[in-house]
């Protein structure tokens, strides 16, 4: 990739391959959080992170968060140790944050934005806000040979800054997509889909890797995969969710086999490959 901040951002150039493989990677922090509700050692996140890449994941997400609500730190040392795909650590850009993953060099690192008062993640990093804290951060992090992603609103501001800090990956937040996809909301749908493939293409012209993710669910999944830059999902509870009533390999071989159908014919959405 080029140094950062000498990546300008462009209106996409070359033609966007016809296939790109699309990843899943399957976040396993709600597991954790079952298993927190009564203290104890069960159900197990390194045994769901198993049972996931069984039923397809291309690599686990877990986030840790300040207040350790579900992901421990000893599950971030197992998983790191023992799973057979690519962990991809969330976490807020903190000095304790940096400190752990530094030690531990996970594949990746998804920086998110963090508030105690939350139930989860309730939109994008503000980027251009934390410009000049962020771009130090993210070369400690590069320097360690850990990929760095940023999750953004679909925006492209946020993505011109994301470039100029070095990098190598957004994470485009589907969050208010769902929600109005939820409320059956037609026209604020066909928006926001807008707004992500607009987002998706400014993104891959900026050399940057472009992943989605956050609400995902069966219903709503096929008209984000089909988005041609996009390469990777992260989805984690809707699929843990379905696993109580379907198992966790089920859940996540069902997802799995959406997505590949929305890339194998994305015609169907609307969408030139």
């Amino acid at each position: 990739m080029s140094p950062a901040g000498s990546r300008a951002l462009a209106r996409p150039s070359k033609a966007v391959p016809s296939v790109r493989p699309l990843r899943l990677g399957v976040n396993i922090d709600h597991v954790a959080t079952l298993r927190n509700a009564r203290g104890g050692l069960h159900p197990d996140p390194l045994r769901a992170a198993h049972l996931a890449i069984e039923g397809g994941a291309d690599g686990i997400t877990a986030h840790l968060r300040e207040d350790r609500r579900h992901i421990s730190d000893t599950d971030i040392t197992r998983l790191k140790n023992e799973i057979t795909r690519p962990l991809n650590l969330e976490m807020a850009a903190t000095a304790e944050m940096l400190e752990i993953a530094l030690r531990h060099v996970p594949h990746a690192c998804c920086l998110v934005p963090e508030r105690r008062e939350e139930r989860t993640t309730e939109g994008g990093l503000d980027v251009v806000g934390a410009r000049v804290n962020l771009k130090p951060y993210v070369a400690r992090l590069k320097d360690a040979g850990i990929r760095v992603s940023l999750f953004i609103e679909p925006e492209i501001a946020t993505i011109e800054t994301s470039a100029a800090v070095g990098a190598d990956i957004v994470e485009l937040h589907t969050g208010r997509y769902c929600h109005l996809a939820l409320a059956n909301d037609a026209s604020g749908v066909a928006r926001e889909l807008e707004r992500h493939v607009a987002a998706a293409a400014a993104a891959d012209a900026a050399g940057l890797e472009v992943h989605a993710g956050h609400g995902l669910t069966y219903n709503t999944v096929k008209a984000i995969a089909v988005v041609p830059q996009i390469v990777e999902l992260n989805i984690g509870h809707f699929i843990i969710g379905e696993a109580i009533f379907c198992g966790l390999s089920s859940a996540v071989r069902r997802m799995r086999t959406l997505m590949d159908e929305a890339r194998a014919t994305p015609a169907r959405y609307g969408v030139s490959a």
